[in-house]
């Protein structure tokens, strides 16, 4: 019976970020580029409302690429464009949107109760995005989908959402020492370099939980011989 380990869901995310770089970067180069631009023009009182709500949609909308990416990986075959993988997330993006955000209000509260609360939901609720991209079963559905996928394997799931987290603080720091270096223009231009490096990471950790879930459960399912 397959097993998670959060060095293999890590390891895989990155053979897959090295294996499909071509499709990943451009599209978070391109993403993250607006989204510099959206926030550097709506800047003041109420108009920085819209750009953190762009910010939202667009983060939302590459990650839900990622999984569909991921899932053609898994499938064997990576045949479409980046505009199709893009294309193919438009009929989820208003669900997407409300598990993102309800799941951050969520997590956020709990981190203000004792922290622990906070890394409970992280954790149970970690491929709620995967799965109202797949199966698609409703804004509310994903959230329970999620905690049953994760159950009996939280402690994994927890480990590979901290080793992503610590690799991510690694390079920010290592981005915010060589901004110590450069004017404004240079330190936005890094940030939006590190923002496009750094998200396929996270998006892509996340859609390998989600598989390697299925793939655990159906295992777990499946009468041995």
């Amino acid at each position: 019976m397959p097993t998670l380990s959060p060095t293999e869901i890590i390891g895989r995310a990155f053979r897959i970020y090295r294996d499909q770089i071509g499709v990943l970067l451009p599209a978070a180069l391109i993403v993250f580029a607006i989204n510099a631009v959206v926030s550097w023009v709506f800047d003041h009182g109420v108009l920085a409302l819209v750009a953190a709500v762009v910010s939202l949609v667009l983060a939302i909308l590459y990650d839900g690429m990622v999984v569909q990416l991921v899932r053609d990986v898994q499938d064997g075959r990576r045949d479409n464009s980046v505009g199709e993988l893009f294309s193919s997330v438009s009929p989820v993006l208003l669900p997407l949107t409300g598990v993102s955000i309800l799941g951050g209000i969520g997590i956020g509260i709990g981190f203000v109760f004792c922290i622990v609360p906070g890394l409970f939901l992280l954790t149970f609720w970690s491929v709620v995005a995967p799965v109202t991209v797949i199966e698609r079963p409703g804004m509310f559905s994903a959230f329970g989908r999620s905690w049953e996928l994760v159950r009996g394997h939280a402690w994994p799931v927890f480990g590979a959402i901290v080793l992503v987290f610590l690799l991510v603080v690694a390079a920010s720091v290592a981005a915010a020492l060589i901004g110590l270096v450069l004017g404004d223009v240079g330190r936005a231009v890094l940030n939006w370099i590190f923002n496009a490096l750094t998200q396929p990471v996270a998006a892509l950790t996340t859609s390998v939980l989600y598989f390697a879930l299925l793939q655990v459960r159906s295992a777990a399912e499946t009468p041995q011989a």
